[in-house]
C-alpha cells in the first residue's frame, strides 16, 4: 500500500502500477458533506487551537485509496464536518485519484490538503516543483485540537527538505515478515527471534510440505523492503545511515562490506530450498493469496497487508508481524519504516481550513482511530494496546516502541537505482548472480545517477 510514491508531473517508472495495485476502491470524487457519515466520539474534541477562527468555504481534501482503506478519512472528514458546520467539505479520492489530480495540479489549480500515497505522488518532487506549502515555522508552535505541541507527538519527525518541512508523517507503517500465530501454534512451531531460528523453523515447514517463504517476484521491492534492508543494517551494526547514504547516491557507501553480508542472508535461504519457486513472477495479491491458504508460511510485506486482503482471510487465521528475521544471534531487531504524509499545496485556497483540520487530525483520538479503521499504526506517540486495533498492530507498535529496536526512517532511492536493486534481487533469489554481481550492476546504474 504505502509502498512507492511517484511524481506528479509524470516522473517515468515501471513501478507506478504496483502501487496502484494495492487499491481496493473505487475511484470517488464527491461534494457531499462527510456529516453524512456518523460523527464519532472523537468530533466532541472540539478544536480549541483553530476555535477563534470560524472556518467555512469550500475546503477540498486529495487522499489516495489503497492496502489501507478509506474509512478513517470518512469517519475523520465526518467529524471535522461536524465541528465545522459551515464548510463546505469536498473529498477527492480513490486508487487513481493522484492520476486524475495530476492536470489540476500542473494547471496550479490543486486542493486545499494533500495525503501524498500511492501512485503519481511524490513528496521530493513535490517539493522541489514548488507545489507545497513551507510549514517550517507554523509547525514550531501548531497546536492539535487538544492544544498539545504537534511536533512533540511526532514519533518520527517531518523530513526536512534544504531544511525546510513541507510535510508531515502521519502513517507510521513497517515492512516485516507475516506468519499465522495459529498455525504455528498447531504445529508447535516457535516464533523465529533471530535469523539462526529462522532457518531452524523453515526446515521443520519445509519437513511438513509447506513452503517457508514466499515472496513477490513480480515486484521485489518487497522482499528488499522486508528482508535485505534489514539485513544490510544488521550487517552494519545496526547503523542505517549506511542505508541513507547509499539512497544519495554515494559510491562509497556501495562498497560497504555489510551489503554483501545482508544479501548472503538471501542467499542462503534459497540454497536451502525454503523460497517458494513460484515467487518468480507472482504478483503481490497471487503471493498473498498462497500465503492465507497456508501454502507458504512466511511473506515479506507491509502493514496494509491484512486491511487489504480482508475479504479472503480463513476463519481463525491470525496474523503475525515480525519486523525483521535476518539479525545474528542477540541482534537487535529492524524495523524498515515507511510513511504516508499529509501537506498543504502552495496554492490551496483555503489554508485556514487545511492547517485547522491538520491540528485535528493530529490528536490522539484520530491517531487511535486511524490505528483501528485502516490496520496501521499511526505517527503520533501514545500507547494503543487499549484500543480496538488488531493485534498485530498492536504488535507492530511495540516493536517500534521498543529500545530493542532499531527504527530505520523512510528511505528512498532514486527510481533506476530502485529498479536495479530489484531486478538484481530477483535474480539472487533464483540463483543466476551472486551477492558481488548483484552489486557490481546496481553501482553501474548508481554511477550514472552521478553524472
Amino acid at each position: 500500500m504505502n509502498m512507492k510514491k511517484w511524481s506528479t508531473i509524470g516522473l517515468a517508472t515501471s513501478m507506478a502500477l504496483v502501487a496502484a495495485g494495492c487499491g481496493k476502491a473505487t475511484p470517488t470524487e464527491t461534494t457531499k458533506p462527510a456529516a453524512s457519515v456518523a460523527p464519532t466520539a472523537a468530533a466532541s474534541a472540539a478544536p480549541t487551537a483553530a476555535a477563534a477562527k470560524k472556518l467555512s468555504g469550500d475546503f477540498e481534501i486529495q487522499y489516495f485509496v489503497g492496502g489501507y482503506g478509506d474509512k478513517w478519512w470518512k469517519a475523520v472528514i465526518a467529524d471535522f464536518q461536524a465541528a465545522n458546520p459551515d464548510l463546505k467539505i469536498k473529498e477527492s479520492a480513490g486508487p487513481k485519484i493522484n492520476e486524475q489530480m495530476k492536470p489540476r495540479w500542473i494547471a496550479g489549480n490543486p486542493p486545499d490538503f494533500v495525503y501524498i500515497d500511492g501512485p503519481e505522488l511524490f513528496d521530493r518532487q513535490l517539493v522541489t516543483d514548488g507545489q507545497l506549502d513551507d510549514l517550517t515555522d507554523w509547525l514550531k508552535d501548531a497546536k492539535n485540537v487538544d492544544g498539545e505541541k504537534i511536533m512533540d507527538l511526532l514519533a518520527q519527525k517531518p523530513q526536512e527538505f534544504d531544511g525546510k518541512m513541507y510535510n508531515i508523517p502521519f502513517v507510521m507503517s513497517a515492512w516485516g515478515i507475516f506468519y499465522d500465530k495459529a498455525l504455528f501454534k498447531d504445529k508447535g512451531w516457535a516464533e523465529p527471534k533471530d535469523f539462526e531460528d529462522f532457518l531452524a523453523v523453515s526446515e521443520k515447514i519445509k519437513g511438513a510440505g509447506i513452503n517457508p517463504f514466499i515472496h513477490t517476484g513480480k515486484y521485489p521491492y518487497y522482499i528488499n523492503g522486508g528482508v535485505l534492508y534489514p539485513a544490510i543494517v544488521s550487517a552494519n551494526n545496526n547503523d542505517y545511515k549506511l542505508l541513507q547514504d547509499m539512497s544519495t547516491n554515494n559510491l562509497e557507501a556501495w562498497k560497504n562490506p555489510a551489503i554483501i553480508k545482508g544479501l548472503n542472508k538471501i542467499v542462503q535461504m534459497r540454497d536451502k530450498g525454503y523460497i517458494d519457486k513460484a515467487s518468480v513472477q507472482i504478483n503481490h495479491t497471487d503471493s498473498q493469496s498462497l500465503f492465507l491458504q497456508h501454502k507458504d508460511a512466511f511473506i515479506p510485506n507491509g502493514l496494509w497487508l491484512p486491511n487489504e486482503m480482508a475479504k479472503d482471510v480463513p476463519g481463525g487465521f491470525d496474523f503475525g508481524f515480525l519486523p525483521s528475521i535476518t539479525q545474528d544471534k542477540g541482534g537487535k531487531v529492524v524495523a524498515n519504516t515507511s510513511t504516508s504524509t499529509f501537506a498543504i499545496p502552495k496554492k490551496a485556497k483555503n489554508k485556514d481550513a487545511a492547517k485547522a483540520f491538520m491540528q485535528f487530525v493530529f490528536s490522539k483520538k484520530q491517531a487511535s482511530q486511524w490505528a483501528e479503521l485502516s490496520g496501521a499504526p499511526s505517527n503520533v506517540k501514545g500507547d494503543i494496546s487499549s484500543s480496538k486495533a488488531p493485534n498485530f498492530v498492536k504488535d507492530a507498535a511495540k516493536f517500534l516502541s521498543s529500545p530493542d529496536t532499531v527504527v530505520v526512517p523512510t528511505v528512498s532511492f532514486a527510481a533506476d537505482v530502485d529498479k536495479a536493486m530489484q531486478d538484481a534481487t530477483l535474480a539472487l533469489t533464483i540463483g543466476t548472480i551472486t551477492p558481488e554481481q548483484w552489486v557490481t550492476r546496481v553501482t553501474e546504474v548508481v554511477a550514472k545517477q552521478k553524472k
